[in-house]
């Protein structure tokens, strides 16, 4: 018999939980902020609270820093193949499908001629989602003909780099040959009196960092982003000594003379076009 005639259990109700929609928030990799994707991308995929800086594919890199309307792919149809047979837990071949198909490119490097704000260049940009934007023959290939068509064209070069693959190990030297042959093609398109601006995002490493990323006119970087050839980790283990803090990243290089500018992604399409003024006709 319950006390004072009030029944033995008492049935609460709960209200049911009103369900959020996937997919609506994002946690900031360096602070853990939760942020609000559509504020996210207003601010260029940077967050609000911390500047972290998030990676971006090509397709949002061309988006922000190229006028809209204005991008022509080159080489499109160029895939990599697989001299060297290479097997391991996936073969090569498959990793290139797999990459594909998740990322809907044919290859980590997209080339083509646009305009920003006016000015008409040739522009790069390796993404890291494709076997880490490294350097394979195909890429090494579109990025040498970008640059010859700059030439031919009497009009600036632009590569936006990421690409923490370096030179592609599933083609061994084949790779490795890429870094003369994109230097090389700088060289001429330096003889030939045109400006080279690199611009380097996180990370950036290894022979991509070796070759046409550190030869730039201007190299210009976005702010911590990792930058080098061996990775800080890697040194420490050889060297058997504790690096600087902050090592590899572009605030070092920038005080050591590595980089000429850490611009925010926010400013980097008007910092583009301050230096096209300049450095163009």
């Amino acid at each position: 018999m319950a006390i004072f005639g009030k029944p033995r259990y008492t049935v609460v109700r709960v209200a049911r939980k009103r369900e959020i929609p996937s997919g609506l928030w994002t946690k900031c990799e360096d602070c853990g902020e939760i942020i609000y994707n559509k504020t996210l991308e207003e601010n260029f995929k940077v967050c609000p609270k911390c500047q972290y800086h998030f990676s971006l594919t090509s397709a949002e890199r061309i988006q922000q820093i190229i006028d809209p309307g204005t991008f022509k792919h080159f080489d499109e149809d160029l895939r990599s193949l697989d001299p060297l047979e290479f097997t391991g837990p996936k073969t090569y071949k498959e990793k290139l499908q797999q990459d594909m198909a998740s990322t809907g490119l044919s290859e980590a490097a997209v080339t083509g001629e646009g305009k920003i704000e006016g000015h008409r260049v040739i522009f790069g940009v390796t993404d890291s989602r494709f076997i880490m934007g490294s350097m394979g023959s195909v890429v090494g290939e579109k990025i040498t003909r970008g640059i010859e068509r700059a030439i031919k064209a009497r009009i600036p070069a632009i590569i936006v780099s990421g690409s923490g693959g370096g030179a592609r190990m599933y083609e061994g030297m084949f790779s490795l040959m890429q870094m003369a042959k994109t230097s090389a093609a700088l060289g001429k398109l330096h003889a030939a009196g045109l400006p080279f601006i690199s611009v380097l995002t996180d990370p950036t490493m290894a022979g991509v960092m070796a070759s046409y990323a550190s030869l730039g006119d201007v190299i210009l970087a976005e702010p911590r982003a990792l930058l080098g050839f061996t990775g800080p980790r890697v040194i420490e283990q050889t060297i058997r000594q504790r690096l600087p803090e902050g090592f590899q990243r572009s605030e070092f290089l920038l005080d050591h003379g590595m980089i000429d500018k850490i611009v925010h992604r926010t400013q980097m399409k008007s910092t583009l076009f301050q230096l096209l003024e300049y450095l163009t006709p």
